[in-house]
């Protein structure tokens, strides 16, 4: 099976030698996403909800740029700093999947690139 990479500028470009996402088949791989401000390159500043919008419109661009959207998110992968920002993590989560959420894992890591508070990563399936 053919794979592709995706690249968008509509997403923080990668900051290490990974892709925003590969495609393979009907399959999208997109890379973990922090809150990186596309334009500026940079961290935003904030708490976790803002952080988390953050992380899942730059996850949307890139699964966009891969002919897939949030909708069609099969599994993402949470990873939080401190599962102590779990609630208002899952509060703006669910804004973004406000109906047949994809599978999920969370999980609390000693820490994150550039000092995020929060990453997602996700699998969608394209058409």
């Amino acid at each position: 099976m053919q794979r592709s990479i995706v690249a968008t500028e509509r997403a923080p470009r990668a900051i290490g030698p990974y892709s925003q996402a590969v495609c393979v088949g009907e399959f999208v791989f997109a890379a973990g996403q922090v809150a990186l401000d596309p334009a500026q390159g940079k961290l935003i500043e904030g708490d976790i909800a803002m952080q988390t919008r953050q992380v899942l419109t730059n996850l949307a661009a890139v699964l966009e740029a891969a002919g897939s959207s949030l909708a069609q998110v099969v599994k993402t992968t949470v990873f939080l700093q401190n599962m102590g920002d779990f609630a208002d993590m899952n509060a703006v989560y669910a804004e973004f999947f406000p109906s047949h959420p994809p599978a999920r894992s969370t999980v609390q890591v000693a820490a994150l690139p550039l000092g995020a508070r929060v990453e997602i990563e996700a699998i969608a399936v394209r058409g």
